[in-house]
């Protein structure tokens, strides 16, 4: 186990709390004014899926519980678990849909994903920042609509609804941030 202060907590982590593991999946600081600051915490617990959320003093020390990192690439989605493939010993994991959470809809055939196992048990996934995704269906531009100050609703190639300039047209490949699906860029290929 490695010591680690509340505010140095990140998405993804897991921790060890009363000899349970937690995943955390929002990590957020707060700095008052006045009082101290803290760090609220939600966490959904491995074994059985309960969430908790938890606060601390950004100062307070947090066991941080040892997973081995590895790359795989995501192959598949067999029944309610996704199947990735370690690209060096070619040893396939099994993971289930909550661990993934709303992350899944991200994925794409041979993505590279960092997993994270504990006791070879698959507990967390990390998956890349920004995916290109294609326009499947958008609104036409509107004569008098400038670029800068304005947005339209677009449906995205795995079905996420995203708000993108008006110069995007159906058909255009752009990047999207996974972490809460909003337009980053037009892809450059």
């Amino acid at each position: 186990m490695v010591s680690v202060i509340a505010s140095n907590v990140r998405k993804g982590n897991v921790i060890d709390k009363d000899g349970k593991l937690y995943v955390v999946l929002t990590a957020e600081n707060y700095h008052p004014g006045k009082g101290t600051p803290t760090t609220q915490i939600e966490m959904r617990r491995i074994s059985d899926g309960v969430k908790v959320n938890d606060r601390y003093k950004t100062t307070d020390s947090l066991e941080k519980a040892f997973l081995d990192m590895r790359k795989n690439n995501y192959l598949y989605k067999d029944g309610d678990a996704y199947v990735f493939m370690d690209p060096e010993h070619f040893d396939q994991s099994h993971v289930p849909a909550e661990i993934l959470g709303d992350m899944a809809v991200y994925l794409q055939e041979n993505m590279e994903v960092t997993l994270s196992l504990h006791n070879g048990v698959p507990v967390a996934i990390e998956i890349p920042s920004r995916v290109v995704l294609e326009v499947v269906d958008t609104e036409p531009v509107v004569k008098g609509q400038t670029a800068s100050s304005s947005f339209k609703p677009a449906r995205l190639s795995n079905g996420v609804k995203s708000a993108v300039p008006p110069h995007i047209n159906l058909g255009t490949r752009i990047v999207v941030n996974t972490e809460d699906g909003s337009y980053v860029e037009r892809a450059k290929d």
